[in-house]
C-alpha cells in the first residue's frame, strides 16, 4: 500500500520522525539522503521526503503489505503524528 501527507516540516525532520517512530519498532534496511526504509517480522515500509512546491514536503510511505495489515496501521499513525508535529493541536484518532 502506499499513502502520502503533504507537510510544511522539512524533508530532514521528516526522516528523523522516522527513525524515532520506525527505528525502534523494526530494524534499518535502507538509509539514503530522502528516503529510509525499514524491515521485521510485519514486513518492510519505506518513507520517502522530499521538497515540493517550494516550501512544502511530500512524505510518501509504502509497505509490501495488503491494505488494513499491521504495518498499515503503522505507517498510518506515523503520518498523523507528523501531521500532530506542525499543527499539535491535531488529535489523532483511529485505531492505528
Amino acid at each position: 500500500m502506499k499513502y502520502f501527507h503533504r507537510t510544511s516540516l522539512g524533508p530532514e525532520r521528516v526522516l528523523e520522525s522516522a527513525k524515532a517512530f520506525f527505528g525502534s519498532r523494526m530494524a534499518p534496511a535502507e538509509e539514503s539522503a530522502r528516503r529510509r526504509a525499514y524491515a521485521g517480522a510485519l514486513g518492510k515500509v519505506t518513507i520517502a521526503a522530499r521538497a515540493e512546491g517550494g516550501h512544502y514536503t511530500l512524505v510518501e510511505v509504502s509497505t509490501d503489505q495488503v491494505g488494513e495489515s499491521e504495518l498499515d496501521k503503522l505507517a498510518k499513525r506515523f503520518l498523523a503524528e507528523v501531521h500532530q508535529r506542525v499543527e499539535p493541536t491535531h488529535q489523532v484518532r483511529g485505531a492505528y
